[in-house]
Order: structure tokens, then C-alpha cells, then sequence
């Protein structure tokens, strides 16, 4: 048995953090979901990454500058065409297993992280012209993204919240989440396409060795090593008993009668920052039921080579407990850090968003003078 179906045994997902046209062209899209991986996340940077760090996509950038596309068409063509690719081919794992794996994210412009109706449009709009059960807009959990999230949610719009670092965001987020439900349950799906109460998904992306990067450099100044390394594997377990509490309680259970699911932890951010810890830190330590972690390619090929499968996520609460503590005693406020993580998160998807349509310009330009 490989180590994702271990896995999968345990209550865990495992998707890919990747995309590129070379990726499913080649078969190897296939061939990982054939090994058990069941779910891809993408975003600005791994877009501008495959799309102006290759040239896997000169051919139909050309094509679409000759048919006089502005730039933005141009990449929402590339785009559009990846996801779609992708989710056709995990079609089959999401109806094998009931709606619950088999996405591809699609993320909303960046720069709409605090406009809380444009959000609400975009991702709308994208859902409906990708037109498949098996996508997830990816919508950031910022003050203005919250509630675009109840209103998706309610209108049958599969949603992956991401860039949430903090444990008080995260409750706001699952509780944005049952809002979008309950009204959803109320109204029926209101956009093409989009899922009754029983069918809708969502996922709550909790970004985790951010967290000890930011943490670690305050430790380093007081002369903590002992603590280095443990901050972000104790927020997520922290963030998991919270999940735990929330989908068990009474206003949950009505929902759960009718269907609904869970808005499961997602683990992102999981490659290990730190050339001095493990490499597969942040897949060994948070494995449990009801998760997903969303694993970069080099994480992936170092967990299937020396991973350890054992359900760590929930063991050891109280010493996850303690670890924050800790960090309140020597001064360091964890929520502070956390929200300002959240802000640099939107910034740096907004520049390799930027980077990427300027990209494209340049190569539609230049294709255009050839």
C-alpha cells in the first residue's frame, strides 16, 4: 500500500500544490492520481511560475494574441484551460468518492482581497465558465473576504478559504462557512451549476510554516532555541481541536441532518522553510481525520521516500497549548503575527499575479512582431 493510501485510510487527503500545461500534457497528472493524490490547489505564483517561467504556453499565447485577445483574456484562457484540463481528470475521483476529493482550485484576482462584492462576482463568474462540479474558488479569509464567503457558500459555490494563519480567523471563517450553509439550506443554489446544501464543499486552507518563519526570528532575538520549530505545528493542532468543537456542536447538527459537510482543514504551506528541520515536518506532524494537505512536489517525492504514516494531528493538545502560552509569557503576540502574515499573503500573490500579466504582455507583443 503507498504511503497516500495510508493516508487516505487515516482521514487524510493529499492534494498537489502545482500546475502546468507539461504536468497533464505529459501523463504525469494522471500517473499521480493513479499513486493517490486527489486533489490540486494552484495559485498566482505557481501560475506565473508555469506560465512565464516556460514555454509550454507560447503556442497558445500566439494563437490568442492573433485572434486579438487583451492580455487578461489571454491568461484567463491559459488558466481556464489548465483547471479544466485538470478537473476532468480528477472527475473520476470526485464521483468515486461522493463529492468529497477531486478539486482544482481556481484563486480570484488578488487584488480584490478587500472588495468584498467584486469577490463575490469574480467568483461567481469563474465558477460558472468552468462549469464543473469539481472546482473550488479560492477566496482569501480577509475582513472583506468573509463574508463573500457566506454569500458564495449560500449560493452553491464550492469554496477554498485560504491564507488563514490565526486560530480566531479560522473560528470566523468556519462560522462564515455554517452562515453560507444555513442559507443555502433556505434557498437552494442561486448560481449556474452551483450545489444543493448536501453537495456544496469547502475547505479552510490554514497556512503553516509561515508561522515559524515569522515566529522563530522573534525566538532567535530572546534566545529560545529550544522553541524553534514547534510554534506552527502546535497553531495547526490548536486550529484542528477547534474544527473538531465546531463541527460537533448543536447549531452544526441541523446541517448534518440534512446532509452538509464539513469544511475540512487544509493544510497549506507544508514545505519546511528551515533547512534544518525535517523536510516532511509539516506532513508527518499534522496527519488526522477530516484534513487535506496540499503538498508541493519536492515535499511530496521527500514524504514518499521517508514520511513517516501515523496519525499525529490529534495527539499531544496540551502541549500544543503549552507551546502558545509560552509564547504569550515571552512577549510574543501570536495573533499580531498571524493577521500580519495574512496581509503579506495577499501582497505576495498580488505580485506574482502582477508579474505574470506583465509577462504576458511582453510575450504577446514580442509574438506579434515575429
Amino acid at each position: 500500500m503507498s504511503k497516500l493510501a495510508e493516508l487516505e485510510k487515516l482521514g487524510q487527503s493529499v492534494w498537489f500544490d502545482f500546475i502546468r500545461r507539461s504536468l497533464i500534457t505529459s501523463g504525469e497528472l494522471k500517473e499521480l492520481i493513479d499513486k493517490g493524490v486527489r486533489g490540486i490547489t494552484s495559485n498566482p505564483a505557481i501560475f506565473e511560475k508555469a506560465i512565464a517561467g516556460s514555454n509550454d504556453y507560447d503556442e497558445d499565447i500566439n494563437k490568442l494574441a492573433q485572434s486579438d485577445k487583451s492580455v487578461d483574456e489571454i491568461y484567463e484562457a491559459l488558466a481556464f484551460d489548465d483547471i479544466g484540463r485538470a478537473a476532468d481528470l480528477l472527475r473520476e475521483t470526485y464521483d468515486t468518492s461522493g463529492g468529497i476529493d477531486g478539486y482544482v482550485s481556481l484563486e480570484v484576482n488578488p487584488h480584490l482581497a478587500d472588495e468584498t462584492e467584486k469577490t463575490i462576482q469574480e467568483a461567481r463568474r469563474l465558477y460558472e465558465t468552468l462549469n464543473r462540479p469539481n472546482v473550488m474558488i479560492k477566496v482569501p479569509a480577509t475582513a472583506a473576504g468573509l463574508p463573500a464567503i457566506t454569500e458564495l457558500i449560500g449560493a452553491g459555490v464550492n469554496v477554498n478559504v485560504t491564507l488563514i494563519f490565526g486560530l480566531e480567523n479560522y473560528k470566523a471563517v468556519a462560522d462564515a462557512y455554517i452562515s453560507g450553509l444555513e442559507k443555502l439550506a433556505g434557498t437552494g443554489p442561486t448560481v449556474t451549476a452551483g450545489h444543493p446544501v448536501n453537495e456544496v464543499a469547502s475547505v479552510a486552507s490554514f497556512f503553516v510554516s509561515r508561522v515559524d518563519s515569522a515566529i522563530d526570528k522573534e525566538l532567535e532575538k530572546l534566545n529560545q532555541k529550544q522553541l524553534l520549530g514547534k510554534s506552527a505545528i502546535a497553531n495547526s493542532k490548536l486550529a484542528y481541536a477547534e474544527f473538531k468543537q465546531i463541527f460537533s456542536g448543536s447549531r452544526w447538527q441541523s446541517l448534518k441532518d440534512a446532509g452538509a459537510r464539513v469544511q475540512r482543514v487544509l493544510w497549506a504551506s507544508t514545505s519546511a522553510k528551515n533547512p534544518d528541520f525535517a523536510d516532511t515536518l509539516y506532513v508527518d506532524e499534522l496527519i488526522g481525520p477530516d484534513t487535506v494537505n496540499t503538498i508541493p512536489p519536492a515535499t511530496l517525492d521527500s514524504f514518499m521516500d521517508h514520511g513517516r504514516v501515523a496519525e499525529t494531528l490529534t495527539k499531544d493538545w496540551e502541549e500544543a497549548r503549552e507551546q502558545i502560552a509560552k509564547l504569550a509569557e515571552l512577549g510574543i503576540d501570536l495573533q499580531v503575527i498571524t493577521q500580519q502574515l495574512q496581509e503579506d499573503g495577499v501582497l505576495a500573490f498580488a505580485k506574482p499575479f502582477d508579474a505574470l500579466i506583465q509577462s504576458i504582455a511582453e510575450k504577446r507583443q514580442r509574438l506579434l512582431r515575429a
